[in-house]
């Protein structure tokens, strides 16, 4: 790989790029893929979706004027150039790392970065209040909304196309059309597309054209062809139009004769409009434009091979488990079926498509649809799973609590990314869903201690006969033997360690350093506590904690979700309305929006891993 940066190396901002000829444009383009691709390998980030828009990114630094002008990008994951373009080419290496560049659009990181987007489908909204904002003051410079990567997928961009379209206020959409979200992109705007090419003028002048071309050797061949490229090409602008916005394309998005002038020309419009760019993601590099949906995101790898470095040994990640498991069990119960929010990667339920590809589906990036859609499923008598990163179930919370809850309806819940997510930052952190869902009726909710325990717990949600919810990390489990998933019995605790000196009670994964600290203090204070792993964070085992609950002794709770609203309050009220007096101490997320980093940095920063959970302790029992 040449490793010439020559043009890059020049640009420091927007208006350093300005004073490249139009001519060197696809050469700084080449240099930025080299670049992005030798930085990204032994660090891993979102690879794919970047190489996509190198030329747009670079031509709309070109023509524009951040930060006068300014860009949403949508999702976040795709500004990665736009990173580059604007000042921060030196720490491209830190992105996503401890102290380092976030791996999304982030208002305190740049003011080049005019919106922060680590979800989907925000971006129409954004530049359309940023539209709006503008002209209530008068002002003149541009709004752009970059969307893409399949955000167009979600309800939400859809809304906000329906209120600007309906006003006059300048704003440009650039539909980074790459026919992927995560995964391939499901379902379609083709609703439209059907209703069109079935109305009967349509379908007469085909049937009669049919008849003649069938008389024609090779024409009617053609004819599909030039049918093809004209639904293409006319429909989704058709679309566009009809709710109020200029549609103009598709456009070849890697090509700067097709780029520039056009954009140049949008400058000048005025009203809502729509620029449809084709591009392909993963340009540049053959294993990511191959395979696009493991490229989209991923850890270190290997440039010459094309292959994900992978830790030699390590144990199944949760992900994997909840995935073989739930597979395992569908085949043994024709009920269950899964779904998934535009991540069957993610998830794993891409696992659980192979085996059983009529009971699994990928909605889009339409949460609120994956979990209504799963009540619809219930009602039928099925036992649908709704599969969805703990940080994207708050897009569902009002279908979680209307459609399901009230209903009572069973529909399983299974929370991936819980917790600590490491790289993705604050975005994507899990933190708020024990607090969301806790105070929702007849919902069940566990959280597991190892991987045993996860393939257990979704067994024991069949048994259910109404919703329940499992939350579980992300990372590798502890390597335990698998063994087949067996029903807990319903809001049981179990005890993993007996102490007379206090109780430390933990929820999911954290029992693994709530044990090291309480062995560590036995063995260097002669300090013992009881360690309960609570496995239902409701309903409460009530009795359990009761009974194990020393008077005058102190009490601690650990959980890796926020503090404000956690389970560590239901069971401190618990305690002191059962007569329990003493120290307590509540362990898990505090008031803030964690930075990015390992995992490991962030428990650590937090003051959640075995050696704060040691101290913690030892101040509790006043050592």
């Amino acid at each position: 790989m040449n490793n010439s940066m020559e043009l890059l190396n020049r640009i420091h901002s927007p208006a350093d790029l300005k004073t490249l000829s139009e001519d060197q444009l696809p050469i700084l383009a080449k240099e930025m893929r080299q670049y992005l691709i030798k930085t990204l390998a032994p660090i891993g980030g979102h690879l794919g979706a970047g190489l996509g828009v190198v030329e747009l990114s670079i031509a709309l630094h070109y023509l524009y004027h951040s930060p006068q002008d300014k860009i949403v990008w949508d999702v976040g994951h795709q500004a990665y150039p736009h990173k580059i373009l604007t000042g921060r080419l030196n720490g491209m290496p830190s992105i996503r790392q401890h102290g380092g560049l976030c791996g999304f659009t982030n208002r305190a990181e740049s003011e080049h970065d005019a919106f922060g987007a680590g979800h989907a489908s925000t971006s129409i909204s954004a530049a359309y209040g940023i539209a709006v904002g503008r002209d209530l003051k008068h002002e003149h410079h541009h709004a752009i909304a970059v969307i893409g990567d399949g955000a167009l997928t979600g309800g939400m961009a859809f809304e906000a196309l329906n209120h600007a379209g309906g006003n006059k206020n300048r704003l440009l959409v650039i539909l980074n059309d790459n026919e992927m979200s995560i995964a391939p992109n499901v379902g379609a705007m083709s609703a439209y597309l059907a209703r069109v090419i079935t109305g009967k003028t349509y379908t007469g002048v085909k049937d009669a054209t049919r008849k003649f071309l069938e008389k024609l050797p090779g024409a009617l061949e053609a004819a599909k062809r030039v049918e093809e490229h004209v639904k293409g090409m006319i429909v989704p602008g058709t679309l566009f139009e009809e709710m109020g916005f200029r549609y103009i394309g598709p456009i070849d998005g890697h090509d700067f004769d097709h780029l520039l002038p056009t954009l140049e020309n949008c400058k000048s419009l005025d009203g809502p409009i729509l620029l449809h760019v084709l591009t392909k993601k993963g340009l540049g590099f053959s294993p990511a434009e191959d395979d696009p949906e493991t490229w989209h995101g991923l850890g270190p790898y290997d440039i010459e091979s094309g292959e994900p470095v992978k830790a030699a040994g390590a144990p199944p990640s949760y992900t994997q488990v909840f995935a073989n498991t739930l597979a395992d069990l569908a085949d043994k119960d024709p009920r269950i079926v899964a779904i998934t929010a535009a991540m069957p990667g993610g998830t794993g339920l891409s696992i659980f498509e192979k085996r059983h590809p009529d009971r699994c589906f990928d909605v889009g990036i339409a949460e609120q649809h994956a979990v209504t859609f799963a009540g619809g499923l219930a009602t039928e008598g099925l036992r649908p799973v709704v599969a969805i990163y703990s940080t994207f179930m708050q897009r569902a919370y009002d279908q979680i609590v209307h459609d399901i809850c009230i209903q009572n309806l069973p529909v399983l819940f299974c929370m991936d990314r819980a917790g600590v997510v490491g790289a993705d930052g604050a975005t994507h952190t899990g933190m708020f869903d024990i607090a969301f869902l806790r105070c929702l009726p007849n919902l069940t909710i566990m959280a597991p201690k190892d991987e045993v325990e996860l393939k257990d717990m979704l067994a024991t949600a069949f048994t259910l006969a109404g919703p329940s919810a499992i939350r579980y990390p992300r990372g590798n489990g502890m390597g335990l033997k698998l063994t087949a998933a067996t029903p807990l019995p319903v809001g049981k605790a179990e005890l993993l360690r007996e102490g007379n000196d206090g109780l430390l009670i933990s929820v999911g994964t954290r029992a693994q350093d709530a044990i090291t600290a309480v062995e560590a203090l036995s063995a260097k204070n002669n300090l013992n506590y009881s360690v309960l792993n609570l496995r239902f964070i409701k309903p409460l085992d009530v009795e359990t904690i009761r009974a194990h609950l020393k008077p005058g002794k102190p009490l601690a709770v650990i959980e890796e979700g926020s503090m404000q609203g956690g389970i560590g309050e239901a069971i401190a009220a618990l305690a002191l309305s059962s007569g329990w007096h003493g120290a307590f101490e509540h362990i898990g997320m505090p008031d803030v929006f964690p930075e990015h980093g390992s995992q490991t940095e962030i428990l650590s920063d937090l003051k959640l891993d075995a050696e704060c959970i040691t101290h913690r302790l030892k101040e509790l029992s006043n050592l």
